[in-house]
């Protein structure tokens, strides 16, 4: 990580530019990847300024606090830069797990489409068997997943009775639903 730190209108002290890059090095444990930091600390009058800007592979945060004390203004800027930074994690991490269960989605209609296609003229042999976690869901959505995804069947939990269903494609493009007793 590279942290540079700027003075304007102010004398900098090993003590104020060590606190500085101490706060900023805190950051990178939530962000993995190369991070250039640049802290600019400024005095206005009665005002002591700190701004933070971090660009992180192309992610930018950016964040400023005025106070009468400039370790306070470091303080409570780097509060802001954090609530940034773990928000964008939390998005990153929210892609990624929309990302996986469209896969999931996809490896169970490659094993369903596998097991129809084994099924053929010899016997019945259970080759491989995959379990997946998966969330509820309402008919509709069900359906509407099918259509995202191109599948010919659905198989899903009913968020309504909280059984098991299988939603299927019919010849005349519209849906069947299968559902136990």
């Amino acid at each position: 990580m590279q942290v540079s730190v700027t003075g304007r209108n102010i004398e900098m002290t090993d003590a104020l530019k060590k606190y500085a890059e101490e706060k900023v090095q805190k950051v990178k444990k939530f962000l993995n990847t190369t991070i250039d930091a640049h802290v600019i600390l400024a005095v206005e009058k009665f005002r002591q300024k700190a701004e933070v800007t971090i660009n992180a592979n192309g992610v930018k945060i950016h964040g400023e606090e005025v106070t009468e004390d400039m370790y306070s203004s470091i303080d409570k800027v780097m509060d802001k830069i954090d609530r940034q930074v773990r928000k964008h994690k939390e998005r990153i991490w929210a892609l990624k797990n929309k990302q996986h269960e469209k896969d999931v989605n996809i490896k169970m209609d490659i094993i369903a489409k596998e097991s129809i296609e084994e099924v053929g003229d010899t016997p019945h042999h259970i080759i491989k068997t995959k379990s997946f976690a998966y969330k509820p869901m309402s008919v509709d959505e069900a359906a509407m997943q099918m259509d995202l995804l191109g599948y010919e069947f659905l198989v899903f939990r009913n968020s309504n009775n909280g059984r098991i269903n299988v939603l299927y494609k019919r010849k005349d493009d519209n849906y069947g639903l299968i559902e136990p007793e």
